[in-house]
């Protein structure tokens, strides 16, 4: 006996109330868009300059002992990791301790690193600062830039494959899904002031390949109807590619979200913004795979030449290999 998420044979209408569906996607994207140019993003020391310390103790390393012991000194915003290497002897126990750039500096003063350093030397004697180093505001500045850079590049490498793969209008809905996808993730975490830094980029980007992953799945079935069922309405044949893809989209996405939920929850501080944009966008890049991507080909129309082969209908780069 096997279960089943869905019925083997469903027919439900996902593009009944198209209108409604992408009507509120765009509210998202105008409200993320709104939120996030008036409240702002709560920048961690990647992007905001900080000071970043190595420290080496005999002791086993305890995360929230560490951060209980700076949180008087409310420095902002303060990640501590512990650092482990085969290399290390059992009584060589490392951490890294990120501080963020104080008011008016660059990085944290001597004094501040002093403070730090008997903060954290009152519950182990044995802790000894080995390496500190500074992120100043132009450094910060220019990972932003990299940061940028490298998301609008894997949305225009995408554009591009998706394009060669089936049909411009493919293309357009799969990027503008993407766009999506991205920018109502950036709008919570600008609405909830959860941390953004390098880790939340890195998710970002995982958004993007398991959003157009699912968004290709069901594309690949579209077009295997459309030559399948050459008189049936376009909104018809969407609807049987989503219906047919539906266990398969359920079974990724819901085996996905048992692994992350229980990151989420038992992961701890140093991974909870990174597991939260990749949970967060497993659920809205399923949802715009359908409500905006579909939405957005079945506005804009896809060509039906039938006078082709029918192993290369409508497409003439059908045939290059994922």
């Amino acid at each position: 006996m096997r279960l089943k998420l869905v019925p083997q044979d469903t027919n439900w209408d996902f593009f009944k109330y198209r209108y409604a569906t992408f009507g509120f996607s765009v509210f998202l994207m105008i409200a993320s868009l709104a939120i996030w140019l008036t409240v702002g993003l709560n920048f961690g020391i990647d992007f905001r300059g900080g000071t970043t310390i190595r420290t080496q103790s005999e002791s086993s390393v305890d995360v929230g002992a560490y951060r209980d012991a700076i949180a008087p000194l409310q420095l902002g915003d303060v990640s501590i990791s512990e650092v482990f290497d085969p290399s290390f002897d059992s009584n060589h126990h490392v951490a890294m301790i990120r501080i963020q750039a104080q008011d008016g500096e660059e990085s944290a003063s001597g004094d501040t690193i002093a403070k730090v350093e008997a903060a954290l030397q009152s519950i182990d004697d044995t802790i000894r600062f080995t390496q500190v180093e500074s992120v100043g505001p132009k450094v910060s500045g220019e990972l932003i830039t990299t940061a940028v850079l490298a998301v609008a590049a894997a949305l225009a490498a995408i554009l591009f494959y998706i394009w060669l793969r089936f049909e411009w209008q493919f293309s357009v809905g799969a990027v503008v899904a993407l766009f999506h996808d991205v920018l109502v993730t950036i709008g919570i975490f600008s609405l909830l002031q959860i941390r953004f830094d390098l880790a939340t980029i890195a998710a970002l980007l995982t958004i993007i390949g398991y959003s157009i992953n699912d968004t290709v799945v069901i594309f690949d079935r579209l077009r295997e109807n459309l030559r399948k069922y050459k008189t049936m309405p376009l909104q018809d044949v969407m609807n049987l590619s989503v219906n047919e893809t539906l266990s398969r989209t359920l079974m990724t996405s819901g085996t996905t979200l048992i692994a992350l939920i229980a990151l989420l929850v038992l992961g701890g501080d140093v991974i909870r913004g990174f597991v939260f944009a990749i949970t967060w966008g497993v659920v809205i890049g399923t949802y715009s795979s359908v409500y905006v991507a579909k939405n957005i080909v079945l506005w804009m129309g896809v060509k039906r030449d039938w006078s082709k082969p029918t192993d290369t209908t409508g497409n003439q780069f059908a045939n290059i290999d994922a």
